[in-house]
């Protein structure tokens, strides 16, 4: 499970709710977030190795070896699809000989393995495709 957990039915939820206390019609959309025109792609497999240890504990809930991997991303730079306040965490990814944090991150929304890669310090973001 992820940390947080994502939710990936909400919309759905949502919909069946508004028809049942306002009485309109029940609409379904898909849950597949926005593609930004700024957001490139990567495969998984063209990650760092690190990049994979932080996904692996991203999905085993931590430890994190930062106090600020989990935290609430802001998306101030607006480079990732717009969501609301919470919607996206931040998690590190090391940087081996760096003696801080490094620029590089895993950030992830609510959506199953809507993860994405910097390694700039949020300048850019690919998507991260888990089948390739």
């Amino acid at each position: 499970m992820r940390f947080p957990p994502r939710i990936t039915t909400l919309g759905a939820c949502a919909a069946i709710l508004s028809a049942l206390f306002v009485g309109g019609p029940v609409t379904a959309s898909a849950a597949t977030p926005p593609a930004a025109l700024s957001v490139g792609s990567i495969c998984y497999s063209d990650l760092p190795s690190q990049a994979h240890d932080t996904l692996d504990l991203i999905d085993a809930g931590g430890p994190f070896p930062y106090d600020q991997d989990g935290t609430v991303f802001q998306n101030r730079e607006g480079i990732l699809p717009s969501q609301g306040t919470g919607y996206y965490h931040e998690y590190t990814v090391i940087t081996p000989g760096s003696p801080t944090r490094g620029a590089r991150r895993i950030v992830t929304g609510e959506e199953v393995r809507e993860d994405y890669y910097t390694a700039d310090h949020y300048e850019s973001f690919d998507l991260v495709d888990h089948g390739c």
